[in-house]
């Protein structure tokens, strides 16, 4: 069995295949989990994004882009979802301006553009790298807590 630090690769043909993962990781996420989701414009990270707020809040769920609001604050059965995204950031302090230190504590992070964290990521958050593969999309994991990148694999 893979460890945190295996990477987890999943090919994910269509749209729908990242939105099933999305779901899946849904199912799976915990507060104080965050998940970090990498890859270039159109890779996909918004895609499943969406796809998991709106398996924990349901399908009717407007998810809108936080691009301009650099966050956006959710809240199922009393745990809080953070969906960020920090392209525009351009200091890596200014995550703390947004109460994400705390957040990462207590609540499921979904982080778009992380490597504006820079040396604020957190050590034990789950990566997903995406990038186009075809007409679909590649999703590469690594670390999380213990099992959680293999959990989403055994579907």
């Amino acid at each position: 069995m893979p460890t945190a630090a295996d990477p987890v690769t999943l090919t994910l043909p269509t749209a729908d295949d990242t939105e099933a993962l999305g779901r899946r990781l849904a199912a799976l996420a915990r507060p104080g989990d965050a998940i970090l989701l990498q890859g270039p414009i159109g890779a996909g990270k918004s895609c499943l994004a969406r796809a998991f707020i709106r398996a924990r809040l349901g399908a009717d769920e407007e998810v809108p882009s936080p691009t301009f609001t650099l966050v956006q604050v959710y809240d199922h059965d009393g745990t809080e979802i953070w969906h960020a995204d920090l392209y525009r950031l351009t200091h890596p302090d200014e995550v703390w301006e947004l109460g994400l230190d705390q957040a990462f504590e207590t609540a499921i992070c979904l982080v778009e553009w992380p490597d504006r964290l820079g040396s604020h990521l957190p050590p034990a958050a789950l990566t997903i790298r995406l990038k186009a593969q075809g007409e679909g999309r590649q999703a590469v994991m690594t670390g999380g807590r213990p099992g959680l990148a293999a959990a989403l694999a055994d579907v």
